[in-house]
């Protein structure tokens, strides 16, 4: 018997790239974003790369590109979840926010620092504001 020794990682991020990538388009296309403000938050400076993955999105994504579109999947459902009108849920990245988080900008603005840690916190604070994670 011959035991295959694939690292789970690239299993998964194969599996998981086409359907992230899709996603991720359509929530970009909801919140009316440019292609400058997706390849920042996709964490790519080409936009050779930008357009190769909306052609095809069948490409197996880079762990931190991954990681980027968990927590804007995780931050569109939050606020579908807590604004259930969904212009209000879309167009709430973009309002300017009081919260010590964002200083009276959006959290778009937070969001497009470029680094993913902003995502995370974003992510947090919604979820925060669901009363937990999940």
């Amino acid at each position: 018997m011959s035991i295959q020794t694939h690292p789970p990682l690239a299993i998964d991020r194969k599996r998981l790239s086409g359907p992230a990538l899709r996603t991720f388009f359509r929530i970009a296309e909801l919140w009316d974003l440019s292609v400058d403000k997706q390849m920042i938050l996709l964490g790519i400076a080409a936009r050779s790369t930008y357009f190769k993955w909306k052609k095809d999105s069948n490409a197996v994504l880079p762990k931190d590109t991954l990681e980027r579109i968990s927590y804007i999947l995780g931050i569109y459902k939050a606020l579908q979840t807590l604004l259930p009108d969904e212009k209000a849920a879309d167009s709430w990245v973009k309002r300017a926010n009081a919260a010590p988080l964002f200083g009276g900008r959006s959290a778009l603005d937070r969001m497009l620092s470029g680094h993913v840690s902003d995502l995370f916190v974003v992510r947090q604070y919604l979820d925060a504001q669901r009363g937990g994670w999940g």
